[in-house]
């Protein structure tokens, strides 16, 4: 509960909402003046202005400054050029060409999908990426398809190994999908750290303190400093446990794929010297390989309904399904606007500046 309060916390943050077209018009036009085609820069777009509509804004529009600061300096190329380099009736490897890594990893579920769907399984491995936003929409496009889905990707080292004190690991997300029928479709994405370094990344830009037990100074102490925490070092979720699946994500975002790993990848914030080399995983099946696709839906419907009939513990209000407060947010925003703290603003409005364009 407490790490619930604690993004509770730096949500509740001065500023301003911004209707969701005109967010990622503004957006989309960066881009396209940052050196983009079109494609790329609306794709690019719509998953960062997605990413705060479901609440998870340390992966929306705060991306932006620093995606084109990479741009910028040549670290990340302009020309979308992926090619694939090894492929079979159920599988793919991917050689990104250090495109951008939000098109070229929708081209990477996109093609895991349609192996799917053919064959029944899809497995699609990407390398020479870069960073490419938020697992969950990658995760919906599959589920939508009505298939199961599993995606990760890894992340520069900022993350001991349990036991250790210094950075091996990334934040190391991974993300799964279901389909259902009548209830919302199951959306899971979150970092085996304890919270994803981009919400610290997010409370340092708004001079915000974090919560503590996120992470370590770098003298090993527990810190509420958002900065101390950037030197440091962050805790996985579950001890031992979460190590293990961070362990696994690695293995299968870099050793499967071909990319760098753990301290061998390029910093996305600190290292303007060398390209990311990041790796992406995606492993879809259809949900109709054993029993027919409307049975399965109908007991995935089942097995909502009676979770939620389970009595809560003292404190809790309702219990949740898996991406159902990022639905929920979903629809609050999409009707209300995105709320924007005054500092994110500001940094849009820079950005835009330099490309004489304005967003508000």
């Amino acid at each position: 509960m407490k790490g619930l309060k604690g993004l509770k916390a730096l949500a509740k943050i001065e500023g301003k909402r911004i209707q969701k077209d005109q967010l990622e018009q503004f957006v989309r036009n960066v881009f396209i003046e940052a050196g983009l085609d079109e494609r790329q820069s609306t794709l690019i777009s719509r998953h960062l202005v997605l990413a705060n509509l479901r609440g998870m804004d340390s992966h929306g529009v705060s991306r932006v400054s620093i995606y084109c600061k990479r741009l910028d300096l040549g670290l990340v190329d302009k020309t979308y050029n992926p090619i694939i380099e090894k492929e079979s009736e159920v599988s793919a490897l991917i050689n990104a060409n250090n495109s951008s890594g939000i098109p070229v990893s929708t081209f990477g579920i996109e093609l895991a999908i349609k192996k799917a769907k053919k064959s029944g399984i899809g497995i699609v491995a990407i390398h020479n990426s870069n960073h490419c936003g938020m697992l969950a929409d990658y995760v919906q496009r599959a589920v939508e398809e009505d298939c199961i889905v599993l995606a990760t990707t890894n992340a520069p080292a900022n993350m001991a190994p349990w036991g250790g004190k210094s950075p091996f690991f990334g934040t190391n997300p991974f993300a799964y999908g279901i389909p259902t029928g009548e209830e919302d479709n199951i959306v899971l994405d979150m970092a085996t750290s304890k919270v994803a370094k981009g919400k610290v990344v997010l409370a340092q830009k708004n001079n915000q303190n974090i919560p503590i037990g996120w992470a370590l100074s770098s003298d090993g102490q527990p810190t509420e400093d958002p900065n101390e925490a950037l030197k440091g070092v962050f805790l996985p979720f579950g001890e031992h446990k979460g190590y293990g699946i961070t362990f696994l994500v690695e293995t299968l975002s870099a050793i499967v794929t071909g990319s760098a790993f753990g301290p061998h990848i390029g910093d996305l914030y600190t290292n303007f010297e060398n390209k990311q080399n990041v790796g992406q995983f995606f492993y879809c099946m259809r949900a109709d390989l054993f029993q027919d696709i409307d049975k399965f839906k109908s007991r995935m419907d089942q097995m909502i309904k009676e979770i939620r009939t389970v009595p809560v513990m003292k404190g809790v209000d309702k219990i949740y399904l898996p991406g159902e407060i990022e639905n929920i947010t979903y629809k609050d925003r999409s009707e209300n606007g995105i709320p924007l703290s005054k500092e994110i603003i500001h940094e849009l409005q820079l950005v835009g500046e330099k490309y004489n364009l304005s967003l508000l």
